[in-house]
C-alpha cells in the first residue's frame, strides 16, 4: 500500500501569511500650497512620498523637523534685490533646523561676473552672511529632480516631526537697512550700526567720501568704496 504523506493546511497558509509584508507608511512632506505647480512636487510623488498642501507662513517645505526655503536662481537674485529674502531668512530663525535650497545650478549661472546684473561679489557676500550670521545651511541643486531627491533622502532620516507654529515676521525700516548693510562683505552688526548712526540711509553711505567712511569705520571703509564699482 502506497503511503501518501499529508501536511497540515494550516501550517502551509500560516507560512504564506508570515511572508506577506505590510506596506510601510509613506514619508509625508508638508508643502506650502503656492508650490503646487512646481515640478519638484510631481517628482516627489514619483519618488513615493505623500504630499500634504497647507498654507505655510514660513518656508516652502516642512520635512520632519526641518524647514526648507526653496529658491530657483532667478528667484534668489530677484528676492535679494527686492529685499523679500531678508524677511524670509529672519523668519526661518524660528526653526531649529532650517535649509535654504537654491535650485538650477545646471541651468543658470548664479554669479554675473562681467555681465549686466548684480555683482557676483555682492551675491557671494550675501551667501556668506546667510551661512555665518544666520547659521542657515545652503544646498545648491542641479535642477528640480535633484531638489526632490534631496528632500526625499531627508524625509527618510530618523527625526521627529515639528509643530507648525512659525509666524511671519515684519522687519521695521531700521532693521531692514541694517540687514542689508550686514550683507556687505566684511560688515558685521557693530559696523552696520555705526554706519547707520552716522549716515542714516544706504544712499548716504554709498555716497559718503572716503575720508568720512574711514573716520567712521576705519579700514572697513574700503568695502563700501569697492561697492561703488558694482554694476546693476
Amino acid at each position: 500500500m502506497k503511503i501518501i504523506k499529508s501536511y497540515p493546511l494550516l501550517d502551509i497558509f500560516s507560512k504564506r501569511k508570515s511572508n506577506i509584508k505590510k506596506d510601510k507608511p509613506r514619508p509625508k512632506i508638508i508643502v506650502d500650497y503656492r508650490e503646487k505647480n512646481s515640478l519638484v512636487i510631481s517628482e516627489l510623488i514619483k519618488l513615493g512620498l505623500e504630499i500634504e498642501f497647507r498654507e505655510l507662513k514660513v518656508a516652502d517645505y516642512i520635512v520632519k523637523d526641518v524647514a526648507i526655503e526653496r529658491k530657483t536662481i532667478n528667484d534668489f537674485v530677484n528676492s535679494m534685490i527686492n529685499k523679500r529674502l531678508f524677511n524670509q531668512i529672519q523668519e526661518l530663525q524660528q526653526y531649529k533646523n532650517r535649509l535654504l535650497l537654491v535650485e538650477g545650478n545646471d541651468e543658470q549661472e548664479l554669479y554675473s561676473d562681467g555681465k549686466p546684473g548684480v555683482n557676483g561679489n555682492a551675491i557671494r557676500g550675501f551667501l556668506l552672511s546667510i551661512l555665518l550670521k544666520y547659521n542657515i545651511p545652503i544646498i545648491f541643486t542641479k535642477n528640480y529632480e535633484d531638489s526632490a531627491k534631496f528632500i526625499s533622502v531627508l524625509s527618510k532620516k530618523q527625526t521627529k516631526e515639528i509643530a507648525l507654529k512659525a509666524k511671519k515676521r515684519i522687519l521695521n525700516k531700521k532693521e531692514q537697512l541694517q540687514f542689508i548693510i550686514e550683507g556687505f562683505p566684511g560688515i558685521g552688526p557693530k559696523t552696520a550700526k555705526k554706519l547707520l548712526k552716522k549716515f542714516k540711509t544706504i544712499q548716504n553711505i554709498i555716497s559718503a567720501s572716503k575720508e568720512e567712511l574711514k573716520e567712521t569705520i576705519g579700514k572697513k571703509a574700503e568695502t563700501i568704496i569697492n561697492l561703488r564699482k558694482i554694476n546693476y
